[in-house]
């Protein structure tokens, strides 16, 4: 199981090498446009986001540490998160993540309201369709993780199977983290 969710991960960055390649591309054919509209971008507002879509890679890893001492639920308090299980330390992680999601639209909203849109402008075109595609790998890892906290709840015995499914949920979490890593430095940082 592992093997092959790297297998398809190795395809997926293959996907966002090509994203990357159409995001350069167009920049250096129109870096007047790029200046332009890049101001447009709220860094402040996006580097809140980026915050919070890499420390839910932290919550996830917590989370399949405890998937790996299967530890499916907490054994003290709600406020006791040192004593979580990876069910607690997992739907963290889903609500940050959620979040991410909800700020991405946000910022949309925003920009459109600015008069950038995904027909308005190369730089439009360009910014939409790379961070859209990342959005939406981002709700596939939260589907991903409703599926792992059903396959958890409805475990009659916390098992190594039920490990391993946090553990590869978490590579794909993780690999969307680096992939945002990487188009909020270009995006927002290189200008």
């Amino acid at each position: 199981m592992s093997v092959g969710t790297i297998v398809w991960l190795a395809s997926e960055l293959m996907f966002f090498a090509g994203l990357f390649a159409m995001y350069f591309t167009v920049r250096a054919a129109v870096p007047e446009e790029f200046a332009l509209q890049a101001d447009k971008l709220n860094l402040q507002f996006a580097f809140a986001n980026t915050t919070i879509l890499v420390l839910s890679s932290v919550t996830c890893q917590m989370g399949v540490w405890a998937a790996e001492r299967l530890q499916p639920v907490r054994s003290g308090s709600l406020l006791q998160f040192w004593r979580w299980g990876m069910n607690e330390w997992i739907t963290l992680t889903y609500v940050m993540g959620a979040v991410f999601i909800g700020g991405q639209i946000f910022e949309y909203a925003e920009l459109v309201e600015h008069g950038l849109t995904i027909s308005s402008s190369p730089y439009g075109s360009v910014f939409y369709l790379t961070t859209g595609f990342h959005g939406l790998h981002v709700v596939g890892g939260l589907i991903a993780f409703l599926f792992l906290l059903g396959r958890s709840f409805a475990a009659k015995r916390f098992t190594h199977h039920e490990e391993t499914t946090a553990i590869v949920t978490s590579y794909y979490w993780h690999f969307v983290d680096v992939v945002w890593i990487a188009l909020f430095a270009v995006i927002y940082l290189v200008r």
